[in-house]
């Protein structure tokens, strides 16, 4: 692991980062520590997101947990989020130490009956076609640049390949967010 921070990041950001430069590194995908930590032994989604230089580089999650525990879903989801996302070519040993890092660690998802119970800023949403269920688009709360429920719902049916006509299922969600 690359000891470039001069700042002190939560737990959950610092397993992110020896994940990734592990995984970039050695080619190793790391276990959880052991003891697992109580606060990694709870079952949560959780998005990795990777910025350099302030711009996205990177950001895979789940948005219900698919592993044991945090750790696995944390370590899992930080290698994807450098080695997988479509948008960007596998993150390289040069920008290891350039990368900063968020966790974001979903709650459970909530049904609404409609947009009136969004809010950009607060909630994340999950939009899903009521005619493809396995089609979906997620997108966080409180991105920049993302300021109204509209915009928020176009871009997850775009994100989930859903046409504007069709019928959907709105879902909305809050994060914990860890730098």
């Amino acid at each position: 692991m690359m000891n470039n921070d001069k700042e002190q990041h939560h737990p959950f950001v610092m397993l992110a980062k020896q994940a990734l430069e592990t995984f970039v590194m050695r080619g190793v995908v790391i276990t959880p520590p052991n003891p697992l930590p109580e606060e990694f032994r709870r079952k949560a989604g959780c998005f990795v997101t990777l910025e350099e230089n302030g711009e996205l580089r990177g950001c895979i999650g789940t948005i219900e947990p698919i592993y044991d525990n945090l750790a696995q879903e944390i370590i899992n989801n930080a290698i994807a989020a450098g080695t997988e996302d479509p948008r960007f070519p596998p993150v390289t040993v040069d920008e290891l130490d350039i990368i900063d890092y968020t966790v974001e660690v979903l709650s459970s998802l909530e049904e609404v009956a409609d947009e009136s119970a969004l809010d950009p800023k607060r909630w994340g949403v999950v939009v899903q076609s009521k005619l493809r269920p396995y089609r979906k688009g997620v997108l966080l709360p409180n991105l920049e640049g993302v300021d109204s429920v509209q915009e928020q719902i176009r871009i997850c049916r775009l994100k989930g390949g859903i046409s504007h006509s069709e019928e959907v299922r709105l879902f909305r969600f809050t994060t914990e967010k860890y730098k």
